[in-house]
């Protein structure tokens, strides 16, 4: 069965107007049209780029911490570090699908899964 939904920890965590800090969360893999294509149609995107990401990354962020929904005001109140993680979390897991490898030790030849942690985590 494809796993569709990852978990992860950010490395700071996402600050709420009340002080609570917000680390573990899920996203879901990007589907092309909705995820990927729609947001270009977004006029902050026209006016910047770079605003790409935060549209996408508030729509595949399904939990953050006890938060329900994610928009972009959530993700524009990131830390750098923790942005820059949920970049790299993104691409490898729609990149490869998954976020854990198969690993086999040269010596022994045992198997086991080992988790991706992207950059910053």
């Amino acid at each position: 069965m494809l796993q569709t939904e990852f978990e992860f920890t950010l490395p700071k965590g996402y600050v709420d107007s009340e002080g609570n800090v917000h680390r573990d969360g899920v996203m879901r893999l990007a589907t092309t049209a909705l995820d990927e294509i729609a947001p270009m149609r977004d006029p902050r995107v026209k006016v910047n780029e770079a605003y790409l990401t935060i549209i996408l990354l508030s729509r595949v962020i399904t939990r953050l911490g006890t938060l329900r929904h994610i928009n972009p005001g959530v993700i524009e109140k990131l830390f750098s570090a923790d942005l820059a993680y949920l970049q790299d979390f993104y691409r490898t897991i729609n990149e490869d699908g998954y976020a854990q490898v198969e690993i086999v030790c040269p010596e022994c030849q045992h198997r086991f899964e080992w988790e991706i942690v992207p950059q910053g985590g």
